[in-house]
């Protein structure tokens, strides 16, 4: 695993970068909160808000150079199968997704991170602001974008994970500090950057954060085996992050793989299974109770009576009386007295032709 550490300005650092470079880039730049006021509590104890000068511009048009300038290096460094994540709130994400569009990356999703513990709205002449928007883009239109589709599934209790994020806040003894003081005001969670990285990155994969600030990225891509490219102009926030990330432990490979996502499995049809001799044609399959016995016809499809033939898939959906069915789960064959699951056969062919391509 790499760790690049480059303390600069983000715009030139990234213009020292190599072209297409980079799998996948985090972005948490400025929200441009434009904060005139202090801030207080009911008690009139000071709320230790975003006031420092790297969060602050002259005006919008400002900001917008500064966001175009920066995401076009993006741009140029991310590779073409990349994707990009910008998170802001509602004082900069929607000037952020014009020029995200504008600079031709294809929008996959915005996603709601909704805060389990946002801070309350101390004036109480607004709703509590208790989210914030994460768009999630490819490099263009085209791109054949990694997205681990299964792992995110799982994760969710095995149901498709929704585009709104129920997560904390960053607090407690994650939240790096000084003395008892906050080191940085916008310091992202660990969870929130943990389902990011693992959703749309595979292990040795080059992760770029432009505004690195507390390391949070970094820390992450350690965990997760990911090389990472954190860039930071604040030398004490790089000093936290570098001492922050150094004790930190990768986890073992073994442990990092996630489920598969069957979508980007090498196709196999039925008939392979029997063109490479692993079936037979005129033998059975099996449900796993033995109670239907369907023959392998020499075109790949199964036979069950004079009513029911198709693929695998169509005969095991009609016997269920359902409209669709995976065969490769349903089927079963026969080999010394013992029913084997035919996906069995169709991994074997798989392995087979990645070994080759290998």
């Amino acid at each position: 695993m790499k760790e690049t550490y480059i303390t600069e300005d983000c715009i030139q650092a990234m213009s020292n970068l190599k072209d297409n470079s980079v799998d996948m880039i985090f972005a948490d730049p400025p929200y441009n909160l434009q904060l005139s006021k202090k801030l207080y509590r009911p008690d009139q104890t000071n709320v230790n808000g975003v006031k420092h000068t790297w969060d602050k511009f002259n005006s919008f048009k400002e900001y917008d150079k500064f966001t175009g300038t920066w995401l076009s290096h993006a741009k140029r460094v991310l590779k073409p199968n990349g994707t990009i994540w910008i998170i802001g709130s509602y004082h900069n994400i929607f000037r952020v997704g014009t020029i995200v569009q504008n600079l031709g990356f294809w929008i996959l999703n915005d996603i709601i991170w909704l805060k389990s513990n946002p801070m309350p709205n101390f004036k109480g002449n607004r709703f509590t602001n208790a989210h914030e928007t994460i768009i999630w883009a490819s490099h263009n239109k085209k791109s054949k974008y990694t997205f681990n589709y299964q792992a995110m599934k799982t994760m969710n209790e095995d149901k498709q994970m929704r585009s709104d994020w129920f997560l904390p806040i960053c607090s407690g003894s994650e939240r790096l500090k000084i003395s008892g003081k906050t080191l940085h005001p916008t310091q992202k969670p660990e969870v929130l950057i943990n389902r990011i990285i693992l959703s749309c990155s595979s292990i040795g994969d080059t992760v770029l954060d432009p505004f690195f600030g507390t390391g949070t990225t970094g820390t992450i891509c350690k965990k997760l085996n990911r090389n990472f490219i954190g860039i930071e102009k604040n030398q004490k926030y790089m000093k936290y992050a570098k001492n922050r990330i150094k004790i930190i432990k990768t986890i073992p490979k073994s442990e990092l793989q996630t489920v598969i996502n069957h979508k980007k499995e090498i196709k196999i049809p039925f008939c392979s299974l029997i063109d490479n001799g692993l079936l037979k044609i005129g033998s059975k399959l099996h449900d796993i109770n033995k109670k239907h016995d369907a023959i392998i016809r020499a075109d790949g499809s199964l036979k069950l009576d004079s009513l029911i033939e198709g693929s695998i898939h169509k005969v095991g959906a009609k016997i269920q009386g359902n409209t669709a069915c995976n065969g490769w789960q349903y089927w079963y064959y026969e080999k010394n007295g013992k029913l084997l699951s035919i996906n069995n056969l169709r991994e074997k062919i798989r392995n087979q032709i990645k070994t080759k391509i290998i």
